[in-house]
């Protein structure tokens, strides 16, 4: 399956932008802007792989252990977990850091933006593989750091699907992902429907620890 830009939520970029309380009319035509600049140069890539999960919660073929109390609970009652990255593309960092050196201003929203950017392919991919695995049930995503799940283990995760090679992606020494704008997250398979969570950071029990979100950045987990 390709994956696909389709378009920003705006409610979304305006939240990364701290516009809490709805649209702001006079930032509408700085959206319009930004959304073409990134349909225009985003070049989205992704990978996935599904994995039989073990009643232990390690993932079979590998020595991957997804770690914490949420994650578990999360997998609960699936018996198969799938492994997904997704970015952007350099040509996006690319992008920002030129944005950064004309117009910070732009910048600013051009980054909120592109973290919608993202969250739209991630979702158009998890949609696909909704499809796809039908009549199975897919949980919503969860990331490494998303939680009590360490984000650390972003490390092993990439590793496991070898994300370099197959989508250009790389870790920084600090255990964020480069390009800026690339998500990696684990989905459950299950046989019934398993319930949904509230996504987005208000609902993270480590949204004022968060590494990722204090860097500007977002785990993709919703």
């Amino acid at each position: 399956m390709e994956p696909r830009l389709t378009g920003i939520d705006r409610r979304e970029a305006l939240g990364y932008l701290g516009c809490r309380d709805g649209a702001a009319a006079e930032l509408l035509p700085a959206l319009d802007r930004c959304e073409a600049l990134l349909l225009e140069t985003a070049r989205p890539r992704a990978v996935w792989r599904l994995f039989d999960l073990l009643p232990d919660g390690a993932l079979v073929g590998t020595d991957f252990h997804p770690a914490g109390e949420d994650i578990r609970s999360h997998l609960a009652g699936c018996g198969q977990v799938i492994l997904l990255a997704a970015t952007l593309g350099a040509e996006v960092d690319a992008l920002l850091r030129r944005t950064q050196v004309e117009d910070m201003a732009l910048a600013v929203t051009l980054d909120a933006c592109a973290g919608a950017a993202i969250e739209n392919v991630c979702d158009n991919l998890c949609a696909d593989l909704d499809e796809a695995f039908a009549p199975k049930y897919l949980t919503d995503r969860f990331s490494p750091g998303y939680g009590d799940m360490p984000l650390a283990q972003q490390e092993e995760l990439c590793r496991v699907l070898d994300v370099t090679r197959r989508i250009g992606a790389s870790l920084t020494p600090g255990g964020l992902m480069t390009p800026q704008k690339t998500v990696t997250a684990l989905v459950g398979v299950a046989e019934t429907p398993r319930p949904k969570r509230t996504g987005g950071c208000a609902g993270c029990a480590r949204f004022e620890s968060c590494l990722i979100r204090k860097e500007g950045g977002r785990c993709g987990g919703r």
